[in-house]
């Protein structure tokens, strides 16, 4: 066939590790050897992985540090790892970003079944207020401190975590109490 053009793609320079990324990485790992477990790279993506026990002081350090200054916390989500084999039944995953020097972080904690407490980092990001909300009532975590933990997207009554893999797939018999509605 004639006519066609192939045009050769590159990756752009942020699917490599900026020196602000490896430098917070680097300096987590030395400020925080007891909580600091590993670091991975996929796709121009940093994680660094943490316990629990300093994450607050990890977070507020990665917002305070001059070199780093992740000043926006993006997003805050949960992964429930019981079919997955994780080291822990639950990981905390937060996505940060900094105006500063335009790169991102995800920081994940990893949280035991039997101990799903972690702290609030409303005292950072107001943003968080709604994502761990959201959190709470999906995945039964607790955000310790945090001024509101009201149902956010489940009727009050409801009960059980509708994220976590061992939540039966047909529900708990939810659908059979609402109303039926029909039009006229």
């Amino acid at each position: 066939m004639t006519g066609i053009k192939y045009i050769t793609i590159a990756l752009p320079a942020f699917f490599t590790m900026t020196d602000e990324e490896r430098h917070s990485i680097d300096k987590i790992a030395h400020q925080f050897p007891l909580s600091f477990i590993r670091s991975e790279e996929f796709r121009g993506d940093i994680t660094v992985i943490v316990r629990k026990a300093e994450l607050f002081e990890i977070m507020k350090s990665l917002k305070e540090w001059k070199e780093t200054a992740f000043d926006f916390l993006v997003d805050i989500t949960a992964v429930d790892n019981l079919k997955l084999n994780g080291e822990e039944r639950f990981v905390m995953v937060y996505h940060l970003y900094s105006h500063m020097y335009s790169c991102r972080l995800r920081v994940k904690a990893l949280v035991p079944e039997n101990d799903t407490a972690v702290p609030t980092m409303l005292p950072l990001w107001q943003t968080a207020i709604w994502m761990e909300r959201e959190a709470a009532e999906m995945f039964g975590i607790t955000f310790i401190g945090h001024p509101d933990l009201r149902k956010l997207l489940l009727p009050d009554d409801f009960t059980g975590y509708p994220l976590r893999k061992d939540y039966p797939l047909e529900g708990e018999g939810y659908r059979s109490n609402f109303p039926n509605v029909k039009e006229s």
